[in-house]
């Protein structure tokens, strides 16, 4: 599906039909962080398309796309998450958006912007909207729930948000789906959670995707001022401490078919989640759906999502 042009938007944007579901406000989302000195050197806002992700990695091939590009989507027919997996959600109900990056740091090191990416989604979000957020290794955004699928009232940790990047010209172009105001009955699977079903304090999308791009700005200037040191830029730590899978016994479902369990006992240097089996090896997982398999063990003090390294 071809885009409206973001301009188009804009006229139209009184003429939306959901009075809970308001459109985002692109002029004012340009002026907040298009400016001089800012990562951010476009935003666009177009109505629908089928994948935010293929539309800017499109315009990358073509040369079209400078570092800092943003392309944001009111509705997605085809979103696109890891292994080819696609969904959609109500339009207006979350934010749908991918940047465009050129990372001048060593090729080896670009695995990391999933996960750079995870942690600015989670501490922008916990801050803005109150709420508890988590990352499941190695892309997914947790929050917690009240509002559980046995309908028992127990809190549970749900999927509220997914990150694909994805190669495309000289750069990388990271994209990020957040499930915003979806009620239960929209949700698309029963694992699925939203910030509105976590008792978020705002549902209001324009300030929250502000927050996110601002985070993301953020760690990724210290990372690429630390030549892409996930150490050195406290990337490696802050994705550990608010990363919900650490300290689980896990079940990682390989590329290929195959499986190994274990507890995962650390990301190491390369992004890549370690193992420790029952024969007493440490394996990392580089790719592959992780299944936790026991609940996270109680937080100590200073533990949890939501703290910036």
């Amino acid at each position: 599906m071809t885009p409206q042009p973001p301009e188009n938007h804009d006229k139209d944007a009184g003429r939306w039909s959901d009075l809970g579901r308001p459109p985002l406000n692109a002029s004012a989302l340009r002026r907040a962080l298009v400016r001089p000195g800012s990562l951010w050197t476009s935003l666009d806002v177009v109505a629908a398309t089928g994948s935010t992700n293929s539309d800017l990695a499109e315009r990358a091939a073509r040369g079209e796309a400078a570092e800092g590009a943003v392309l944001v989507a009111e509705e997605q027919s085809a979103g696109r998450g890891r292994l080819d997996r696609t969904w959609s959600a109500p339009p207006r109900s979350g934010l749908f958006f991918s940047v465009y990056l050129t990372p001048r740091v060593p090729v080896e090191r670009w695995g990391w912007l999933p996960l750079l990416a995870g942690v600015a989604t989670a501490t922008a979000v916990s801050r803005a909207a109150d709420i508890d957020t988590a990352l499941k290794w190695p892309n997914d955004l947790l929050v917690t729930s009240a509002d559980d699928a046995g309908g028992s009232g127990a809190a549970a940790e749900r999927k509220a948000g997914g990150i694909l990047a994805e190669r495309a010209g000289d750069g990388v172009v990271v994209g990020i789906g957040l499930n915003v105001s979806l009620t239960a009955e929209e949700l698309p699977v029963p694992t699925a959670g939203s910030l509105a079903l976590a008792g978020a304090r705002t549902t209001d999308r324009d300030p929250l995707l502000r927050a996110v791009l601002r985070a993301l700005e953020h760690w990724y200037g210290e990372w690429r001022t630390a030549d892409g040191d996930p150490a050195a830029s406290r990337l490696q730590e802050a994705y550990a401490a608010g990363c919900a899978t650490l300290g689980r016994s896990v079940r990682a479902e390989l590329p290929g078919g195959g499986d190994l369990t274990g507890e995962a006992v650390a990301i190491d240097g390369d992004g890549r989640l370690v193992l420790a089996t029952a024969d007493g090896m440490q394996q990392p997982v580089g790719a592959g759906d992780i299944v936790h398999l026991r609940p996270a063990p109680p937080a100590g003090p200073g533990d949890g999502a939501g703290h910036e390294g």
